[in-house]
């Protein structure tokens, strides 16, 4: 797997754990659907948190969540239109990003919480 692949997969399981450890249920992880994925689908209370996961090696050339383009942010709204309707969830959607950069041996970890769209 290369290098970046094994980063992504990095930041994704830190996330998971960031989001169980402040109290989100993992509903779904890599969730597909027509031509989106969905990184992670969680829940806390009535809140149902889609979480996009960028990770990067440094932040020389920008910030992580400065690379999600409007042509998947509409892919991923419809996946989520997708997720709740067949779940028949009745709950607030609110689009996140967690930023990973990695510092040396740490990550720097930052949740934006309702960062790019919202129903």
């Amino acid at each position: 797997m290369a290098n970046h692949n094994d980063l992504g997969q990095k930041g994704e399981e830190l996330a998971v754990d960031f989001l169980l450890k402040h109290g989100y249920e993992i509903l779904s992880r890599n969730y597909i659907f027509q031509k989106a994925e969905v990184d992670i689908i969680a829940q806390k209370e009535d809140v149902l948190a889609i979480v996009e996961v960028k990770t990067r090696s440094t932040n020389v050339f920008g910030n992580p969540q400065d690379f999600l383009k409007p042509k998947q942010i509409q892919r991923i709204v419809k996946a989520v239109d997708h997720f709740v309707t067949s779940h028949q969830l009745d709950v607030e959607v609110r689009f996140d990003i967690i930023a990973i950069v990695k510092n040396g041996n740490q990550f720097d970890i930052e949740h934006l919480e309702n960062a790019y769209y919202h129903f």
